[in-house]
């Protein structure tokens, strides 16, 4: 029988290297995943963001994966303070409508 000291697990996690304690079985031990036939512009611009980031290929790989498969969820009260905050930021301008269209003609200043 494990004490309770041993029944946690110490877990870095790889994007931001912070260790996760976990109970113990809890975390699954990794699947390795080979990819095969990645196209050269996808390999190029992983390895740009791995240096970018200074991480490995395998760990920026992980990173854009967890991103594009487990996004965080916001509850709707969360999503809609975030924009009211983002909204709040911005100068206090009055733009016409006239304005608005000839800044869509002319491309965003």
């Amino acid at each position: 029988m494990l004490s309770p000291k041993q029944r946690w697990q110490q877990v870095m996690v790889c994007a931001t290297m912070q260790p996760l304690w976990l109970p113990f079985g809890a975390y699954a031990m990794p699947t390795t995943l080979t990819l095969k036939n990645i196209p050269d512009a996808v390999y190029q611009r992983l390895k740009t963001a791995a240096e970018t980031n200074r991480r490995s290929l395998n760990s920026e790989a992980i990173v854009c994966l967890e991103a594009a498969l487990m996004p965080t969820k916001l509850a709707p009260s969360e999503r809609l303070a975030r924009a009211r905050e983002l909204r709040a930021a911005l100068p206090k301008r009055s733009y016409l409508a006239d304005d608005i269209d000839a800044s869509k003609r002319e491309g965003r200043p």
